[in-house]
């Protein structure tokens, strides 16, 4: 089995603190990102449900294409929202990214780690000799 790791050289959490874990693992044709919350430059940003959404999910991305996979690739999503009422504006963000090729995901209400409405992970699949 051949795994490499994205991100582990110093990935960067609110203040600049290091995140003692990789970005995405790639094992197989797997590549499992990890959770994704609204943050440029190690700072979240400001902002409704709907931004902090677009700019979760395209940190997401931005993880996804560094490993040479794109949204069809991903077979799961795991989302996570501070607020239940925030639920059908998610929707709205997410069907944006992922509409035509929707992946199967859970989504739950949970207080966030960091200050933010949202937070995404997924699970990518492509075939190791593609």
């Amino acid at each position: 089995m051949s795994i490499k790791r994205y991100g582990v050289e110093g990935g960067k959490g609110t203040g600049g603190q290091h995140l003692p874990f990789a970005r995405a693992v790639e094992a197989d044709g797997w590549l499992y990102v990890s959770g994704q919350v609204p943050m440029v430059n190690g700072e979240v940003i400001t902002g409704n449900v709907v931004a902090q959404s677009h700019q979760a999910i395209r940190n997401l991305l931005a993880i996804l294409a560094e490993a040479g996979y794109t949204p069809e690739h991903v077979v799961r999503c795991g989302v996570w929202l501070d607020d239940p009422r925030d639920f059908s504006s998610f929707n709205t963000v997410f069907k944006e990214y992922f509409g035509e090729n929707p992946p199967a995901r859970a989504c739950v209400v949970s207080s966030m780690v960091v200050d933010c409405k949202v937070e995404i992970d997924c699970i990518a699949y492509k075939s190791p000799s593609a």
